[in-house]
């Protein structure tokens, strides 16, 4: 037992460091072995999963009473970017399952509520799906189609969600649904519904570029009757809730960000002291040790930002600003720096043989999901002028 007392610098970071430490560990047993697999076929790993719970992965930031680890946000991000530098794809939904559905129910749930869902899915019994884009309301939610109308003790749901992590195969879901007037912020509420509810089902699953093992998929409700004890909060609090939700999310994606930049940049390394050109390894060329130097103190710079706003999330401070700006820069950072990864493996990191050309592939969703670049810079000017 550590001397250390709760919640110091020196806490967290013995916390982290023993993460690491395990997280390593099942990357090489669990992951590595089998991630080709996983992508070429696009294969969602279920069993893994249920092994990440067990280990307390799939509930890092829900209480004890709950069932979850009872981590803050820098073990969090810890677990999110230490999965993404082996397999961007388990990390993104790590990151999906804790932050957004579970996330939403332990901000917003009453006790019964948390005590009736929160233990299944800290302990990975439960995988959990959250749904509020529709095929044409991405970045502007407000807009969404699927309708949620009250009949009796139920609620009838009907719409489709789309880009949906978990779409098929997640057990339950945080579901926004308009019960108002079209781009009224307070006419929208969120449901939780359970798979196997009459009328809720999984629908196209996506053929993605990157992020291939992580399931993307439509989520349907066809006249799906929800009890009314699934809703969360208030009725037309649900815009606002899934607002606060993506602050926290924005940081879940920059620490996938992060483990993906880290991952390449590691591996840029590793293969520039082992490449010989011209008789010497390539990182003794100034074009080669300049372009890893430039990656490593992008890197860096991503790992401060995402430090800060973790440290901002932890206090229960407002994080709107600096979430968005580690989700800006990470997401950007690990697209650029895997481009540079497979700049310096050359024709090797145009190959599936070599870990590079996944991690380009994977990288560019950082900069799309759970809000696009562009809305993050739309995120930081507001907070920087005059309402």
């Amino acid at each position: 037992m550590s001397n250390i007392s709760e919640n110091t610098p020196e806490f967290v970071a013995e916390n982290c460091k023993m993460i690491k430490d395990m997280i390593r560990d099942l990357c090489d047993k669990e992951i590595r072995p089998y991630m080709a697999q996983w992508d070429e076929a696009q294969e969602f790993p279920i069993p893994l999963f249920r092994k990440l719970g067990e280990l307390g992965l799939m509930g890092v930031l829900v209480p004890h009473a709950y069932g979850g680890s009872g981590f803050g946000y820098h073990e969090y991000v810890t677990v999110v970017s230490e999965i993404a530098k082996v397999d961007g794809s388990i990390g993104l939904s790590v990151a999906a399952h804790n932050s957004l559905c579970t996330g939403h129910i332990m901000s917003f749930g009453n006790e019964e509520q948390k005590k009736k869902w929160l233990p299944k899915l800290a302990s990975g019994e439960w995988i959990g799906a959250w749904g509020l884009t529709e095929p044409n309301t991405g970045s502007d939610a407000g807009n969404m189609k699927t309708t949620a109308v009250k009949d009796g003790d139920h609620w009838v749901l009907n719409g489709t969600k789309n880009f949906i992590t978990h779409g098929i195969s997640g057990d339950v879901a945080v579901v926004m649904t308009r019960t108002g007037e079209p781009g009224d912020s307070h006419g929208m509420t969120a449901f939780v519904v359970e798979r196997g509810t009459p009328g809720f089902s999984g629908g196209k699953k996506e053929n993605k570029l990157g992020m291939r093992a992580s399931e993307t998929a439509e989520m349907i409700f066809d006249n799906c009757r929800v009890p009314k004890e699934n809703l969360l909060g208030e009725v037309g609090e649900g815009f606002v809730q899934a607002l606060k939700i993506l602050d926290g999310g924005r940081i879940s994606i920059a620490a996938l960000g992060l483990g993906i930049a880290q991952g390449a940049l590691d591996a840029a390394v590793a293969y520039a002291q082992e490449r010989q050109q011209f008789n010497q390894s390539i990182a003794k060329f100034q074009g080669i040790s300049f372009k890893i130097a430039d990656m490593a103190t992008q890197v860096m710079a991503s790992r401060l930002l995402i430090k800060e706003a973790a440290e901002l999330k932890n206090q229960g401070k407002n994080v709107n600003r600096e979430s968005a700006m580690a989700k800006l820069h990470s997401s950007e950072t690990a697209v650029s720096v895997a481009n540079d990864a497979v700049q310096v493996f050359g024709g090797y990191g145009y190959v599936k043989d070599f870990p590079v050309e996944k991690f380009y592939r994977d990288a560019k969703l950082c900069t799309i999901g759970e809000g696009t670049s562009e809305i993050q810079k739309l995120v930081i000017s507001r907070t920087l002028f005059d309402k």
